[in-house]
């Protein structure tokens, strides 16, 4: 059981991030990069940021089962500052990122 006080301070987190990479490409350490970032940022909005690895060259980002990121569609990878954003604007408007912060 939780107690009352620590119940009281955080909303429970549960959006949920994948991070899907190809292993064949070594792009795991820009998959752990981005996540660390985001979990860091997003300390108790987010309730888990998943890695999954893939092939075919792929590497991209979802938030609740929804794409928000896709390199295949946009011929590159996303920037932190980018990610966080996209993140940001769905699971909580009105958090301030501070210097990646674009509003």
């Amino acid at each position: 059981m939780i107690p009352a006080d620590i119940a009281k301070r955080a909303p429970a987190a549960s959006a949920r991030v994948e991070i899907r990479y190809c292993t064949q490409c070594r792009w795991l350490l820009r998959a752990a990069w981005l996540a660390q970032e985001l979990l860091s940022t997003f300390e108790t909005e987010l309730g888990e940021v998943a890695l999954v690895p893939g092939t075919g060259g792929v590497f991209e980002v979802k938030l609740d089962g929804s794409v928000i990121f896709s390199r295949k569609e946009t011929g590159r990878f996303p920037e932190s500052k980018e990610l966080k954003q996209l993140i940001r604007d769905r699971v909580a408007p009105d958090k301030s990122l501070g210097h990646s912060d674009h509003r």
